[in-house]
């Protein structure tokens, strides 16, 4: 058998022949198997798909965007003015704009890869803070990796279901500064607050960062999300000052059953917050969605009966923000506690939060328009700290470890973090796009003037 290469003629035997062909179809298969299968990133595992769980996390992913848009969205419009509706649901749909987009470029990578060596500092070293640029715009993510963490779920739908967490994050704080803030402040603040404030939290917690190593127990985001953004909000609010004729004239909500309907939307998205946070549809995920209804349910009940006692009617914002109160307390635990701890603090976040939204905003004379400190960050604070009495290894393994003291400890650090980078970043916006609207804005209306639409009169 005779094989013409380069001009010449080579003659060889039949095996020989075969032994040539194979050798090439060897060499083809082995190169075609590396080019398909790329070194992971330092932060990824191969994917072991378990079909139910990827399942759960879907439909998870859609009820925590469903809290945002459009739970969050019309909770909040319905407690603003007239005039300041649509600019306060607009605020919701610009964060999930700027935040998706961060999440891409940066803010997963830096919430969830892993830190690499930085001069003389280990990986290790690293790693406790803050999390690597390696996945940035997501490079390096196929359809076969997933997080090591989450080995059974497809790491495009880890990194959207972590993604609708980031979302939600900063919307909360925007009930802080509802009806006085630009909508360009807004939109760089969200920006620089995720990547800032967010991410290196989110990674303290969730990420491999020194918080979580240390035992600091979150199930679905107490300290990340609730603590955090209320902390923020109390900065912004008090960095903005008070919305004109706060505090001299009664300032309504102007659709209270529009509240209704976004927090109905909201207590039904929490199943997927809290349960999702499971990772898979087991008996975690089942105690963690039966825990959050008997939360809700009991600290709306709770704040109902003091402000009965105080104003002798229950209002339907108030009896709403009970339900809230709830939920946001029972998001560190869920995972974490029986149902009977979840009712006692459920219990308990009524009255506290009610306090903080209230008497705590009376006496120290700050506008938090929409209780954004009030509800998420009174009632993250005891949310947390409760993580730590009522945990219970019967019911998560991890809640052999829970302490009070680290519970703590976790609260002050992402309470600090989260207060003096705010702080920097509303200086930052105030010098570049501005914060506050003006005072004439601000009298007729943001509707108008930042979107030019506004709802015609009733």
């Amino acid at each position: 058998m005779t094989f013409a290469i380069c001009g010449r003629t080579l003659s060889v035997g039949a095996r020989q022949a075969a032994g040539l062909v194979l050798g090439a179809l060897a060499s083809l298969t082995t190169a075609g198997v590396a080019q398909a299968a790329p070194a992971l990133l330092s932060h990824q595992a191969p994917l072991e798909l378990d079909g139910s769980a990827a399942g759960w996390i879907l439909t998870s992913t859609a009820l925590v965007l469903l809290m945002t848009l459009p739970g969050l969205a019309l909770f909040y419009g319905g407690m603003v003015r007239r005039k300041n509706v649509i600019a306060t649901i607009t605020q919701s749909l610009g964060v999930a704009a700027v935040v998706t987009l961060a999440w891409f470029a940066a803010g997963y990578s830096l919430s969830f890869g892993v830190g690499q060596p930085i001069g003389g500092y280990s990986g290790d070293e690293v790693n406790s803070v803050i999390g690597s640029l390696e996945a940035a715009f997501l490079r390096g993510v196929t359809p076969e990796t997933a997080h090591a963490v989450a080995p059974a779920l497809p790491e495009y739908l880890w990194i959207a279901f972590q993604m609708t967490f980031a979302i939600i994050t900063p919307a909360l704080v925007t009930g802080a500064f509802a009806e006085r803030l630009k909508y360009s402040g807004l939109l760089l603040f969200t920006g620089l607050w995720t990547l800032l404030v967010y991410a290196p939290i989110c990674h303290w917690v969730w990420g491999g960062g020194f918080l979580g190593s240390a035992g600091v127990l979150d199930f679905a985001g107490g300290a990340v999300v609730h603590v955090n953004s209320g902390v923020a909000g109390l900065v912004c609010a008090v960095f903005l000052g008070a919305r004109k004729g706060y505090g001299v004239s009664p300032i309504l909500a102007h659709n209270p059953v529009l509240t209704m309907i976004g927090a109905s939307l909201l207590l039904v998205g929490w199943i997927g917050f809290n349960a999702g946070s499971a990772w898979a549809a087991d008996a975690i995920a089942s105690v963690a969605l039966l825990n959050t209804l008997l939360a809700a349910m009991a600290a709306s009940l709770t704040w109902k009966i003091v402000e009965v006692i105080e104003k002798r009617k229950p209002s339907l914002i108030g009896v709403l923000s009970g339900l809230i109160a709830g939920l946001v307390a029972i998001t560190p635990a869920a995972g974490f506690v029986d149902p009977m701890g979840a009712v006692i603090i459920g219990l308990i976040a009524g009255p506290v939060c009610y306090a903080a939204s209230v008497w705590i905003k009376k006496l120290l004379r700050y506008d938090d328009s929409l209780d954004a400190f009030g509800i998420h960050g009174a009632g993250g604070v005891a949310g947390a700290i409760l993580t730590g009495v009522f945990a219970s290894s019967a019911v998560n393994a991890a809640g052999a470890d829970a302490d009070v003291m680290k519970q703590l400890w976790g609260l002050g650090v992402t309470a600090g973090w989260s207060a003096g980078v705010t702080f920097l970043i509303l200086i930052v916006c105030k010098f570049t796009t501005g914060l506050r609207v003006s005072e004439s804005q601000e009298d007729d209306g943001l509707d108008g003037h930042l979107h030019g639409e506004v709802l015609e009169p009733s």
